[in-house]
């Protein structure tokens, strides 16, 4: 088994240090594994440039891959800019069952490939309303557009009257 599949393994297990019920892979965070002269380089993405778990994160990748001899750099790229959409199917089952709302998906939808559109104003979710992830119902509305963390919102579920967040698509 190469560097590269052996790190790949064992990175699958490194959680979110914020939502530990899925792995940084789950997120899309994990975006690429290199073999570089010997060693590996780990390239990650933060959810958001200003996302305060980043340093916990890369200590977790070192650490992780240290335990197995598996020495790494890790490099934090920018570019392209992390979006919902790369959030697995399983991350977003995770998500759920964990009491967080998952993002829509095709949080990029309609815009060109390649490109990127700073938005100024807040936009409401482009698939309907936000299922509560304790019933099911849609009939929920944001109570806060700043949740525990500033990647989700906080909503109300109105038949369960259960608040939740949810992950803001990006």
């Amino acid at each position: 088994m190469s560097l590269a599949a052996r790190a790949w393994e064992v990175l699958e297990r490194v959680p979110d240090p914020e939502i530990p019920v899925v792995s940084i892979r789950e997120l899309g965070i994990l975006r690429e594994v290199h073999e570089r002269d010997g060693g590996l380089e780990v390239v990650i993405t933060p959810t958001y440039s200003g996302c305060p778990a980043m340093g916990q994160i890369e200590d977790d990748v070192r650490a992780a891959l240290a335990r197995h001899d598996l020495p790494a750099t890790v490099v934090t790229r920018l570019a392209p800019a992390w979006t919902t959409d790369w959030i697995s199917e399983p991350g977003r089952a995770k998500l759920r069952a964990f009491g967080i709302a998952p993002p829509h998906a095709a949080a990029a939808a309609g815009q060109a490939a390649g490109t990127n559109v700073l938005h100024f104003a807040r936009r409401k979710a482009a698939t309907g309303s936000v299922a509560c992830p304790h019933c099911g119902s849609g009939n929920t509305t944001e109570t806060s557009h700043f949740g525990s963390t500033a990647c989700k919102a906080l909503y109300r579920c109105l038949d369960c009257l259960e608040p939740f967040d949810y992950f803001k698509a990006y």
